[in-house]
């Protein structure tokens, strides 16, 4: 459906407010025109389609300018909110009484919740459902532009059925100024320092380069020579079985080489795999003394 007709979509190379104006501009419809075009669409007909989503466009932008509050492009906030129109006209069915503005309500504020969750760096823990309902309504639940006090917290807390310290979180990361971890200039100056020159990096730490070093040798020279202590016939079963490259023989596959059954092989596998294990528990403690 959106590929089939131009809308009049804002974008940054025009004026968001001459969209606003000529999306105002298209009249509604009446209860009749919509019954008889969303029928029409229900057939297949894209001018139908398009006359609805056309009539309707004023309200995708009414209800964008709700979520001025978070920082992101309104133009980006009403293009998201037409696909959710765009959604709510394919699926409308006048049969059920309701107007295609209550039904599209929900689904144009459903793309632009999506978006914003998305593209707001400070909400990506808004992953739940109660976290989103949080996110959402606590600008709007907030008697002043102050901070929080615990007993308008707790009132937010009980309302929206969260924890008081989910909205106590929340407030902190919506209210907070971000910091740049990375230094914004590209100078190299080796007097300037950005957030992420003190952060700790573990992996430079001696003790865990040493433990890295220790870890490798017990998979290489350690297994090799705990290989090395099982009997000719066990070593290869561990070894076709447990490190070939394309993928290995199976029991049955030893059975018949060997002569025995797949069961005295799974026997024999099983007593080498609790040897090896002993052997390299052996290495391990070795390479720590």
């Amino acid at each position: 459906m959106t590929n089939a007709f131009a809308l009049p979509i804002p974008s940054g190379h025009g004026s968001l407010e001459q969209y606003i104006h000529t999306v105002n501009a298209i009249p509604m419809l009446s209860l009749e025109e919509e019954t008889k075009l969303a029928e029409r669409q229900l057939r297949g007909d894209i001018e139908a389609a398009k006359q609805l989503i056309l009539s309707h466009l004023r309200v995708v932008v009414s209800i964008a300018r709700g979520y001025d509050g978070y920082g992101l492009n309104q133009a980006d906030l009403i293009q998201e909110g037409n696909i959710g129109l765009m959604k709510a006209v394919k699926r409308f069915e006048p049969v059920h009484g309701a107007r295609l503005f209550s039904f599209a309500v929900h689904w144009i504020k459903a793309e632009i919740h999506e978006f914003i969750l998305r593209n707001w760096r400070l909400v990506r823990i808004a992953t739940t459902k109660p976290q989103r309902k949080l996110f959402f309504n606590l600008r709007s639940m907030r008697k002043s532009l102050n901070a929080l006090s615990p007993k308008e917290a707790q009132e937010i807390a009980d309302d929206l059925g969260v924890k008081l310290t989910e909205v106590m979180e929340m407030e902190q990361r919506m209210t907070g100024n971000d910091v740049a971890l990375l230094a914004e200039s590209d100078d190299d100056n080796e007097d300037s320092f950005a957030p992420i020159d003190w952060l700790a990096d573990n992996d430079s730490e001696p003790s865990q380069q040493i433990a890295k070093q220790a870890h490798y040798a017990l998979q290489t020279e350690g297994l090799q020579n705990a290989l090395a202590q099982l009997d000719e016939r066990s070593r290869r079963i561990v070894e076709t079985r447990w490190l070939a490259d394309d993928g290995g023989l199976t029991l049955h596959d030893l059975a018949a080489e060997y002569g025995v059954s797949a069961e005295r092989i799974r026997q024999i596998e099983a007593k080498a795999m609790q040897k090896l294990r002993g052997f390299l528990a052996s290495e391990a403690e070795n390479m720590a003394v």
